[in-house]
C-alpha cells in the first residue's frame, strides 16, 4: 500500500520533463506508471482468495487492471520507438478489453447487497441508468462527436472509451439507486475509481482530438490514483453494509433520492435540448428515464396503499373486524403521549366456552361477531373497541370521566347478557368487566391493561359484573404467591341466600399466572375434604367441587371421591359434586353414568343447565342430578322478556316435578324476586377465601341450617 502511494509523488517529478525520451520513458511511462496497477492486481487476487463471496468483484477488478497494464506496457514500448505514437495502436485493444471484466464489478456488488429484487427496485435502477446515460451522452460525449481532427477508425476507437465508461457509470448509478444509497466503503471506492476513469477518458478524448496529448502528463495521475485506491480497499477490506433482502416500501428518502435526482437531470436535458429538430441518444434516454419514473410512481402509490392496508390488517382482528391488541396498544400510546385522560374497560365473556364447546366453533364465532357489533354500536365515535383474543374484548375511552366510563361498562355488560340468536338456537353468555384509568392509575399501556385485568378478575370472582380497579384488589399474582408460601391451591367462594345464610362453598383452583377457576376441582379433592372437615361438625355447609370434561378421564372417579370422604370421616353430603358446563357439552353420554354412580354412594350432585329452552329441558329430563343450576345469563331477561319468563318457568317447573332443587346466581333485585316466585333459590357469591379464613369466619358463629345448596 505504501509503495503504491509512493508512486504518485515520484511520477510527479517526471511531468516537467515531458516529452520523455529514452530512459525517462522507461522510468516514468513504464515502471512508475505501472507499479501501482501491478500491486493492485496482486492485492485484488489475494482479496479474492480471502473472500469467496466477493471474489467476482476482486478478480474482475484484477483482470481489468491486468488488461490495462498490458496495454500500458505496449503503449510505452510503442512510444519509446522512433516517430510519433500512432492512434489507434495495439494498446487500445487491451485497454478496450479491460471493460469486459469491469462490467462484472457493479453487477457483483449489487448481487452482494440485494438477495431479492422487487419490481420497484428494478425501476429505480433503470431510472438511474437512463438518467446517467442521458447526461453523460449529451454533456460528455456529444461535444466531441462533431470533431474532424481524427479519421474514422481513430474517432471510433476514441469514442469507444467514453461510451464504455458511460455504460459502466450507468451500471454504478443503477446499483446505487437499487441499494437505496446504502453505500459502504467498497462500493464508494468503486464509484470514485469509475468516475475518475470516465473523467480521464473524456479529457484524453478531447486532447487527442485537438492533438495536444503528451504521455506522462497530469492526466496519468488519475489512473495511478485509481490503482492506489484499489490497493487501499484491498489491504483494508470493509465490512459490507447490507440492506434488507427486500425493500417493501420504496418510499424512504434513501430509496427515492437517486431516482428523483436522475429524473430532474433528464428534465434539464430535455429542456435544454428540445426543439433542435431531432431526438438524439441523450434525449431518448431522458424520455425513457421519465417514462420509467412515471411507472415507478404508479407502483409507489400502489405499494403505499398495500402497505397502508397491511398495517391496517396488522392492527385488525380478522374475525370481528375490530381492532386487535396491537391496534389497541398503538391507539392507547397515542393518547397517553398526548397527555389525555384515558379509561380502559376489559371485557371477559363468562360462558363463552360452553357455547363454543357445546354448539361448535362456528356458533362461537357467530357469538363473537354479534357481540362485537353490539359493543361497537354502544360507544362514542372516538372510542375504540378491540378484541384482544379468545373471548376477551377491550374498550378504550379517551377523555371519559370515571362516571361516564362506568356507565359505558354497564351498558356493555347489559349487551353481553342479552340473548344471542344463532338461528337454530338462542344462547346467552354474560361478561365480567374491569375498568382502570390513566394517567391517575397507570402511566403506560402495559400498566393500564394489567390494572384493568385485576379489576376484571375481581368482578369475575365476586360475579359483580363491572368493577373499577383499586389498590386493595387481590390479583392473579396472589395465587402464585400463596402457592409459593405454602397456602395451597384451594380457594373457597362462599354462596349465601337472600337472608345471608351460607349455603355452599364452591372450590376454586388457583395456579401461578391464572385466575382462580372452578374447573378441574378433582385436583383439589383432598384439600377440599380437609377444609370442610374443619367446620362440618359445627356448621354443616358443604364444599362444591366442579368436575370438568378432563376430570371424567380420572379412573374410578366416584370411588376416589367416596374414599376421600371416608378417610376424613365425613358423610357423603359434605361434598356437592357439580358437573361443569364443558363436561355436559362435550361428554353428554358419560354424565348420566357418573351421576348414577355418585347417587348410589349418597354423594349429591348438581348440573348447570346449558342455557334455556330445549337444551335446558333436555338436561333436566336426562340428567337425574339432585340440583339444577340455571345459567346466570339465561335468566337475566325474565323480567323484561315474557317469552324468557315462560321458558325459565317451565324449566323450573319440570325440574321441581322431577324432584330436583333449582338454584340460580343473583342478577338484580327484580330478577331475583321473579326467580323466587317461580320456585328457584337465588344465591349470592362472595369473594373467594383460603380455607383457613373461611373456617375462622364460620366457627365463631352459631351453626346455621344448610339451605337447598347450589352450584
Amino acid at each position: 500500500m505504501a509503495v503504491a502511494a509512493l508512486t504518485l509523488p515520484l511520477f510527479l517529478t517526471g511531468i516537467p520533463l515531458r516529452p520523455h525520451t529514452g530512459a525517462e520513458i522507461v522510468v516514468y511511462d513504464i515502471v512508475l506508471f505501472n507499479a501501482a496497477p501491478l500491486l493492485a492486481i496482486a492485492l485484488c487476487a489475494r482479496a479474492g482468495r480471502r473472500s469467496a463471496e466477493e471474489r467476482p468483484v476482486w478478480w474482475g477488478t484484477a483482470l481489468a487492471m491486468a488488461f490495462t497494464l498490458v496495454g500500458n506496457v505496449v503503449f510505452g514500448l510503442v512510444a519509446a520507438g522512433p516517430g510519433a505514437v500512432p492512434h489507434p495502436s495495439a494498446a487500445d485493444v487491451w485497454w478496450l478489453a479491460s471493460y469486459l471484466p469491469l462490467f462484472v464489478v457493479p453487477v457483483s456488488l449489487l448481487r452482494l447487497r440485494l438477495r431479492r429484487v422487487q419490481p420497484i427496485t428494478w425501476l429505480d435502477g433503470i431510472i438511474a441508468a437512463l438518467g446517467v446515460t442521458a447526461v453523460a451522452v449529451v454533456y460528455g460525449i456529444g461535444p466531441w462527436l462533431a470533431t474532424d481532427g481524427l479519421d474514422g477508425l481513430a474517432t471510433a476507437v476514441t469514442l469507444a472509451y467514453p461510451i464504455a465508461d458511460v455504460l459502466v457509470l450507468a451500471l454504478v448509478g443503477a446499483v446505487i439507486a437499487m441499494v437505496g444509497l446504502r453505500i459502504d466503503r467498497l462500493l464508494a471506492v468503486a464509484c470514485v475509481v469509475l468516475a475518475n476513469k470516465a473523467v480521464g477518458d473524456l479529457l484524453l478524448m478531447a486532447m487527442l482530438a485537438d492533438g495536444e496529448y503528451v504521455p506522462g502528463g497530469p492526466l496519468e495521475l488519475l489512473w495511478i490514483l485509481n490503482a492506489v485506491l484499489i490497493c487501499a480497499v484491498a489491504v483494508f477490506p470493509p465490512r459490507p453494509v447490507r440492506p434488507p433482502a427486500t425493500d417493501t416500501s420504496g418510499t424512504s428518502w434513501r430509496a427515492v433520492t437517486v431516482p428523483l435526482a436522475c429524473t430532474a437531470a433528464s428534465l434539464v436535458v430535455l429542456g435544454l435540448q428540445w426543439g433542435d429538430g431531432w431526438l438524439g441518444i441523450g434525449e431518448l434516454c431522458a424520455v425513457g428515464c421519465l417514462g420509467a419514473f412515471m411507472a415507478r410512481s404508479v407502483l409507489t402509490v400502489h405499494q403505499l396503499r398495500t402497505l397502508h392496508e397491511a398495517r391496517r390488517l396488522a392492527a385488525t382482528d380478522e374475525l370481528t373486524g375490530l381492532a386487535n391488541r396491537r391496534g389497541l396498544v398503538q391507539e392507547a400510546e397515542k393518547h397517553l403521549a398526548a397527555g389525555r385522560q384515558l379509561a380502559l374497560a376489559l371485557v371477559d365473556l363468562d360462558a363463552f366456552k360452553v357455547v363454543n364447546d357445546g354448539l361448535g366453533h362456528a356458533a362461537g364465532d357467530d357469538v363473537l361477531r354479534q357481540l362485537a357489533e353490539r359493543f361497537r354500536g354502544a360507544v362514542r365515535p372516538e372510542d375504540l373497541v378491540a378484541r384482544l383474543g379468545g373471548d376477551e374484548f377491550a374498550v378504550l375511552l379517551p377523555e371519559a370521566a370515571p362516571a361516564d366510563a362506568h356507565r359505558c361498562a354497564r351498558r356493555l355488560h347489559e349487551l353481553a347478557c342479552q340473548p344471542v340468536d344463532l338461528g337454530h338456537v338462542t344462547t346467552r353468555v354474560g361478561a365480567s368487566i374491569g375498568i382502570a384509568g390513566a394517567p391517575d392509575q397507570a402511566v403506560t399501556v402495559a400498566e393500564l391493561l394489567h390494572l384493568a385485568d385485576l379489576a376484571m378478575y375481581a368482578a369475575k370472582s365476586t360475579r359483580g359484573g363491572v368493577r373499577w380497579y383499586d389498590a386493595e384488589l387481590p390479583g392473579p399474582d396472589a395465587a402464585a404467591h400463596a402457592e409459593l408460601s405454602g397456602d395451597g391451591r384451594l380457594l373457597l367462594q362462599p354462596w349465601h341466600d337472600a337472608e345471608g345464610r351460607l349455603q355452599v362453598a364452591v372450590a376454586l383452583v388457583r395456579s401461578p399466572g391464572h385466575l382462580p377457576d372452578a374447573a378441574g376441582g378433582v385436583a383439589v379433592l383432598d384439600e377440599a375434604v380437609r377444609a370442610v372437615a374443619q367446620w362440618w361438625d359445627a356448621v354443616p355447609v358443604p364444599v362444591a367441587l366442579t368436575v370438568s370434561s378432563s376430570d371424567l378421564n380420572t379412573s374410578r372417579l366416584p370411588d376416589r371421591i367416596a374414599a376421600a370422604l371416608l378417610r376424613a370421616t365425613l358423610p357423603p353430603e359434605a361434598l356437592l359434586i357439580r358437573i361443569g358446563r364443558d363436561a355436559v357439552a362435550t361428554r353428554p353420554d358419560d354424565i348420566p353414568t357418573l351421576i348414577e354412580a355418585l347417587k348410589v354412594r349418597g354423594i349429591p350432585t348438581a348440573v348447570t343447565a346449558p342455557g334455556t329452552g330445549a337444551l335446558a329441558l333436555l338436561a333436566v329430563r336426562d340428567l337425574a342430578a339432585d340440583r339444577i343450576v340455571l345459567d346466570r345469563a339465561a335468566v337475566g331477561d325474565i323480567v323484561r322478556d315474557r317469552r324468557a319468563h315462560l321458558v325459565v318457568g317451565h324449566t323450573i317447573a319440570l325440574a321441581t316435578s322431577l324432584g330436583n332443587a333449582v338454584t340460580a346466581e343473583s342478577v338484580d333485585p327484580d330478577t331475583d324476586a321473579a326467580l323466587g316466585r317461580l320456585g328457584c333459590a337465588v344465591l349470592h357469591p362472595a369473594a373467594p377465601l383460603p380455607p383457613e379464613q373461611l373456617a375462622q369466619r364460620l366457627l365463631p358463629v352459631d351453626p346455621v341450617a344448610p339451605g337447598p345448596g347450589a352450584g
